[in-house]
């Protein structure tokens, strides 16, 4: 009985796994397959490579960028940054006008231990390929004095950039200056609450929508220049340790990111006029699609009647085997 039984499991844990669909366009959940990728702190979709997005470790990794294929979970780039200082907590990457990202090196596990922190840009390569790249670093300085923070978003219009500290009981918006500069400090200035715990946020490709998500929960708000305006609560899937967030390149999904070797990266409806499935702006069906990753809510269900068929097979040879 043996035999059969491992043939039979077999053939249904592969049908279980197995993910036919495509996610070229970048608006499906994945799986980052990259064995150096274990600590995922930021995500930002390409605007000119479909279905690619650029991802990075936290600290004590060094200057690198990671092009990650969301129809694979595969890394089909590397990049080196040149230009900058050592990296001390990176926590977040955006894409602004004219493909060029923007990395920030803004985290402080020390509440504000450090007086400044930077922010590397470098224009978005036109070939994936390994490669090395110099970034413009910029020296950047609160207001308020030093913070923890892992939030960056620059605005897709006007190319400005955004801080959202990470405090418990809520942070701030903070505004740099309408243009950094290389030379000297940039002051970031405090325009706005927000009310969470920030671990990441995204711009939405048309700059209508800023999200924000923490650990357990999002919020999204209008986002008006900066001038943002809270609308809803967002529906962010129960992860690991959830750190990232993007919009996808057209702007219908919402990904969910978390550290961890294999991580997932979880799709759900943009809300507002923005989300292909969910008008009424409250953030899609709250569902989360982490089990596999790399196909749509179809593949999930496929896999877990796989599963759930494999059980009930399991348990069948058994109680035959007791019998015999």
């Amino acid at each position: 009985m043996r035999r059969p039984f491992a043939l039979l499991a077999g053939i249904l844990l592969v049908g279980a796994f197995a993910v036919p669909a495509s996610a070229a366009d970048g608006d499906k959940s994945f799986t980052i397959r990259d064995t150096r990728i274990t600590e995922s702190s930021g995500l930002a979709a390409s605007r000119q490579h479909p279905g690619i997005y650029w991802t990075h470790n936290d600290s004590d990794d060094g200057p690198y960028l990671y092009a990650v294929d969301s129809s694979t979970g595969r890394t089909v780039a590397t990049i080196t940054l040149t230009g900058v200082g050592t990296p001390r907590d990176v926590e977040a990457v955006s894409i602004g006008p004219d493909n060029q990202i923007y990395v920030g090196d803004i985290g402080d596990n020390f509440g504000g231990r450090w007086p400044y922190v930077w922010i590397y840009q470098l224009t978005e390569p036109k070939a994936l390929k390994d490669q090395t790249i110099r970034a413009t670093q910029y020296v950047v300085k609160y207001s308020d004095g030093p913070r923890d923070a892992e939030s960056l978003v620059v605005d897709p219009k006007t190319g400005r950039t955004y801080i959202i500290d990470k405090k418990e009981d809520g942070g701030h918006l903070y505004e740099g200056p309408a243009k950094l500069s290389a030379s000297g400090s940039n002051v970031f200035k405090p325009v706005a609450a927000v009310d969470l715990w920030a671990t990441d946020a995204a711009l939405s490709p048309d700059g209508k929508q800023l999200a924000v998500r923490g650990y357990l929960g999002g919020i999204w708000y209008d986002w008006n220049a900066g001038k943002i305006k809270r609308e809803g609560r967002l529906s962010v899937p129960l992860q690991g340790q959830g750190e990232s967030v993007s919009y996808s390149a057209d702007g219908t999904k919402v990904m969910y990111g978390s550290e961890g070797t294999d991580s997932p990266v979880a799709a759900e409806d943009a809300p507002g006029d923005s989300g292909s499935k969910s008008p009424s702006g409250s953030g899609g069906s709250g569902a989360s699609d982490t089990s596999d990753g790399e196909g749509g809510d179809g593949n999930v269900k496929v896999g877990a009647l796989a599963l759930g068929i494999a059980f009930v097979a399991l348990l069948g040879f058994r109680r035959l085997r007791r019998r015999g």
